[in-house]
């Protein structure tokens, strides 16, 4: 019983250790040469990706996509660069 206490609160600590680090990425539309910077994307299936791009919250649907997980530190001064 007393393990079943350790083990709550260590897996509580984990999930939210997991939540807190966030995956970041530079999206590029192959046709256009457009890159767009996100830190989430949902697959809509046939290779499509639908994101908000981060550097001017819109919301872009591409039907094809090259996407590449980068840095924290990338992904700031990308969006600093847009301001």
């Amino acid at each position: 019983m007393r393990n079943i206490f350790l083990a709550i609160p260590l897996a509580i600590f984990f999930l939210v250790g997991i939540s807190s680090c966030g995956s970041y990425y530079m999206v590029t539309d192959p046709s256009s040469g457009n890159v767009y910077y996100t830190t989430n994307f949902k697959d809509e299936g046939g290779g499509a990706i639908e994101f908000i791009d981060d550097r001017n919250d819109n919301i872009v649907t591409l039907q094809s996509s090259e996407l590449k997980e980068i840095s924290e530190e990338e992904f700031n001064r990308a969006l600093k660069a847009a301001q």
